[in-house]
């Protein structure tokens, strides 16, 4: 029987999508919570919040299933690594007005910031569902437009927003050049060095150099010129002999429960993408995951690991297809072998990286995301009361949007395209999965704060929080959202010690 809110959350999807959102298509996240804990109302206990978390994990466990219908600012400076250094998540004692003061002041900031560069915008074609777009690369489909009318009276006006359009589109190349520039000079060296890449590629990576760049700082490829083919051909034969001697027990009794979860959750990953319908591609993902799962018992499988492979899969084939070539329609089977094997090797081993950070997100009970989610709440509450006022005024629960969000590290709300952009700046980032992501989430959510205040009701609310729209953005849109993100780590990140959840 579920509790008050749950039973509230299941009518209001039925009547507003036509079918419940939270259904019981999948299996539950995991067999080991109990199903006799029920959602209530908050209470402050932590005892009574991992039973509402054990129960939400429950009763939500197609949460992966819904569909997604959904600048550039240099701010690193000498004294950065200081707050990278701290492994907890720390929130200052400010006090909120002193927040909002600090945070206005930057705003009038960035607005003039924004007014520079907004004619530096790309308009990248859309689709009706958040995936690639019509290129992975926003610069390959990039176009700097301009309504300009041509009469009489404002002729002048016409040519002087031409010549502007002219001089942005010209200094948009400069900028994109120098990028390229800089990146060429780190890769010149015999030693990369890995201190000068996080930098330059904080702010995102040029797309000839993107693959590279992720292995390097997933700790994949090595430094050194002179030892990387070894340790590729090293690590990519390592992996082939896991699935050798792993992958034909997926239909014995102890495993046939996770190969059997995983290649249901295959095919709902992306369904509107052909590239991810082609079985080639559900198999190379099938192994990739089982291996996972099987040399890691202490989490195995969980819904929504399965969408981390994404991103990595889609870089690193990027390495071997021409640039006028859609990546979201490409028949992978038209690839010699030996590169599927390369591109399904390197995947695997960049997700056992991004996984190892952040695997207490997935161990039992999902400790790491309660307290993320937790965390999150008081974050919101300290630089936006009024809407965490108005959020908490409808009875909704952080925990019914923001779970999919620190699940999925934000996949399901945003296009493949900027979320690559955004894991470029994570893998740039000190512990980027596991703490930068959780100011990511907090100013992502602001960023809809007006449009959430005008819902009125717990219905339209709810229905915004989990169908943001954002199909439209590009990388310049994550460039923002980063630099904002930063802006909070740098407010709240000092803290000598954590939040306390008493």
């Amino acid at each position: 029987m579920f509790g008050d809110t749950q039973q509230t959350l299941w009518k209001t999807e039925q009547s507003v999508l036509g079918r419940p959102i939270f259904g019981a298509q999948y299996p539950p996240l995991s067999s080991k919570i109990s199903d006799k804990s029920i959602l209530t109302k908050p209470v402050m206990s932590k005892k009574k919040d991992q039973d509402k978390f054990n129960a939400y994990a429950i009763n939500t466990d197609d949460a992966w299933e819904i569909d997604d219908r959904t600048m550039t600012l240099k701010i690193f400076d000498k004294n950065d690594n200081d707050g990278d250094d701290d492994d907890d998540i720390g929130i200052s004692k400010q006090k909120p007005e002193e927040i909002t003061s600090k945070s206005t002041q930057q705003q009038k900031s960035n607005k003039v910031t924004n007014v520079r560069r907004s004619n530096l915008s790309t308009n990248l074609s859309s689709t009706s569902y958040p995936g690639l777009g019509r290129r992975i690369s926003d610069q390959s489909n990039s176009k700097t437009s301009t309504s300009t009318r041509y009469n009489n009276n404002n002729a002048a006006s016409s040519f002087s927003t031409t010549n502007s359009t002219k001089s942005n589109s010209i200094s948009m190349v400069d900028n994109n050049q120098q990028k390229e520039n800089k990146f060429k000079q780190i890769f010149d060296q015999t030693t990369v060095d890995l201190n000068e890449l996080r930098k330059a590629s904080w702010n995102g990576i040029p797309k000839q150099y993107r693959a590279q760049v992720w292995k390097l700082l997933c700790g994949y490829l090595p430094p050194k010129i002179e030892r990387r083919e070894d340790t590729l051909v090293r690590k990519r034969d390592e992996y082939w002999s896991y699935v050798s001697q792993y992958y034909h027990t997926r239909a014995d009794s102890e495993h046939q429960d996770t190969f059997r979860q995983i290649h249901i959750d295959i095919p709902r990953m992306t369904p509107l993408m052909p590239i991810f319908q082609q079985v080639v591609v559900q198999e190379l993902f099938e192994r990739i995951l089982f291996i996972w799962a099987i040399r890691h018992p202490a989490s195995g499988y969980v819904q929504g690991i399965n969408d981390l492979v994404t991103p990595f899969f889609v870089v690193f084939l990027s390495e071997f297809i021409e640039n006028d070539i859609e990546v979201e329609s490409f028949d992978i089977s038209s690839l010699l072998e030996s590169d599927r094997r390369i591109i399904e090797a390197d995947s695997y081993w960049a997700t056992s990286y991004l996984l190892e950070g952040i695997q207490d997100n997935y161990t039992f009970a999902q400790p790491g995301i309660q307290y993320k989610i937790r965390t999150l709440e008081e974050l919101i509450k300290r630089i936006d009361e009024p809407l965490y006022r108005h959020l908490k005024n409808q009875n909704i629960e952080f925990l019914q949007f923001s779970f999919r969000w620190m699940n999925n590290l934000l996949m399901r709300e945003l296009p493949v395209r900027c979320t690559i952009r955004l894991w470029d700046t994570y893998l740039a980032e000190q512990d980027g999965f596991s703490h930068f992501h959780l100011y990511i989430c907090a100013a992502f959510l602001i960023r809809f704060s007006k449009d959430l205040l005008r819902e009125k009701d717990f219905q339209g609310l709810l229905l915004l929080l989990q169908n943001l729209p954002t199909h439209s953005w590009t990388s310049n849109d994550i460039s923002i959202l980063t630099a904002e993100a930063y802006q909070l780590k740098v407010m709240f990140a000092d803290a000598p010690r954590h939040l306390s959840h008493s």
